[in-house]
């Protein structure tokens, strides 16, 4: 059924510096009664009737002369809204300059559904009579909050506009609470002057783009803190207690990350002198990524301690991704070896993910085999993960990371650094007499610079020397 329009108050024009005034208002509203009686009651004003009915006020002079003038005024002018149910106009709005000394834009409302109608983007600020009846109760709000509920729901209409609250002199307290509630400010109905209420307007703006920055910041600080928890589930500290082995990490995130990524690893060493070795990728950017990659590092360490490996491992591993991930089509790739005690032989699993690289003394680094790799955790209900032995020798340096360090670009081209790249690289390092922590911090700036900055997606590698 149509909703029938409300007769609405005049909108004056900034172009003709028209104070809106009692006496104005109510001849303009009649004027506008008539034009509105003639329009069908099914039409529903959208900003280009505001918009008309501000040119509808204008002088009737060459406008082709005024459009440069009026284009700098639209550009840098305010506009206001002024909520008040009173027919007879008693609110008297006078004539406001902004800062640069061009009147600033009325337009007023007689309730929250005309308000709704109006409050198109240019509107900076809002006025609201505080004595406007009720807006329909919120079962959600308590009772002792019923007098300012028309501002509370002119809050929610209105997040990003600043909001002045009209009271009498003698209810200061009320205006006050409606501070409290969210107000920027608080003017008495019968106190109002042009000097008095256009630097309140231009206050209430500013305070709010305060108010609204300041929450980005916190909301930022807030995440920045919530990502740095999350990347510490994601890259914990090792347990190698007893171990001989020596262990060294770098974990990079990649220039896209205004979001945290998915790459995670974990090394503990069981009680049996076994040292288990696992590193990982769930795909995509995100904290739900960035969670899951946290759930299945915890789960693949308690899965170890438990004495579970290889395929009866990375198949539990599998289960827990399904029922956690928020998508069917998230995945992970998981790389897990377990060197047995005396440090001579692995068992290697690939799912899906890059294989190590192995180097040892007077020899070339190369890839461990990954003829035997299987899918990726999440893609085949019942896959299956062959575990490779490898042996490993007396002396030796082992290399897991995540396909963020074979993906960067070379130059300016599409040519990508890849495996066969990123060996050569290590290999070069190596014949430097790069070890440990240096190596990896050389092979993560020399990516970075062949890349020509930093890299798109997160890097993670862990090393495990002998």
């Amino acid at each position: 059924m149509p909703v029938p329009v409300p007769r609405q108050r005049a909108i004056p024009a900034v172009e003709s510096g028209q104070a809106l005034d009692a006496h104005t208002t109510t001849d303009t509203h009649d004027r506008q009664d008539e034009r509105q009686d003639e329009r069908p009651t099914t039409d529903r004003p959208d900003a280009n009737d505001i918009q008309n009915a501000e040119r509808r006020q204008e002088p009737t002079t060459d406008d082709s002369a005024h459009e440069p003038a009026r284009a700098d005024r639209d550009a840098t002018g305010l506009t206001i809204l002024v909520i008040e149910d009173d027919p007879a106009g008693s609110l008297s709005i006078p004539e406001v300059p902004d800062a640069a000394g061009k009147p600033i834009r009325v337009r007023t409302a007689r309730n929250l559904t005309e308000a709704e109608r109006l409050l198109t983007d240019d509107v900076s600020c809002v006025l609201l009579d505080l004595a406007l009846p009720g807006a329909k109760p919120d079962r959600a709000e308590p009772e002792h909050h019923d007098e300012l509920r028309t501002l509370r729901h002119l809050l929610r209409l209105a997040p990003r506009r600043a909001v002045l609250a009209l009271t009498t002199s003698g209810d200061a307290e009320r205006g006050a609470e409606a501070v409290r509630v969210g107000a920027q400010d608080y003017l008495f109905r019968d106190e109002l002057d042009s000097r008095l209420l256009g630097r309140a307007i231009r206050y209430a703006v500013e305070r709010k783009r305060a108010d609204i920055a300041q929450q980005g910041l916190t909301e930022s600080r807030i995440r920045a803190q919530e990502n740095a928890r999350l990347e510490r589930g994601l890259l914990p500290k090792p347990l190698l207690d007893g171990s001989t082995l020596r262990f060294a990490s770098r974990y990079r995130p990649g220039r896209s990350r205004a979001l945290l990524g998915g790459d995670f690893y974990d090394t503990v060493r069981t009680p049996d002198g076994t040292v288990h070795a696992m590193i990982g990728d769930v795909c995509g950017h995100g904290p739900d990524e960035a969670a899951l990659g946290v759930e299945l590092r915890i789960a693949w360490r308690a899965l170890t301690f438990a004495g579970l490996c290889g395929d009866e491992l990375l198949s539990t591993l599998q289960q827990v991704l399904e029922h956690e991930r928020p998508d069917d089509e998230i995945f992970a790739t998981l790389c897990t070896v377990d060197i047995s005690p005396d440090g001579r032989r692995a068992g290697l699993c690939l799912a899906g993910h890059p294989a190590p690289l192995i180097a040892t003394p007077g020899r070339p680094a190369v890839l461990l085999p990954y003829e035997n790799n299987g899918p990726a955790l999440g893609l085949l209900p019942k896959a299956r993960w062959p575990r490779m032995q490898v042996e490993l020798g007396p002396s030796w340096s082992l290399m897991l990371y995540t396909d963020g360090l074979i993906e960067g670009r070379i130059g300016q081209g599409r040519q990508r650094l890849g495996q066969e790249g990123m060996v050569e690289m290590i290999r070069r390092q190596r014949a430097q007499g790069l070890t440990g922590e240096g190596l990896l911090e050389a092979a993560m700036n020399e990516v970075r610079d062949l890349n020509g900055g930093d890299l798109t997606d997160d890097v993670a590698v862990l090393l495990l020397d002998r």
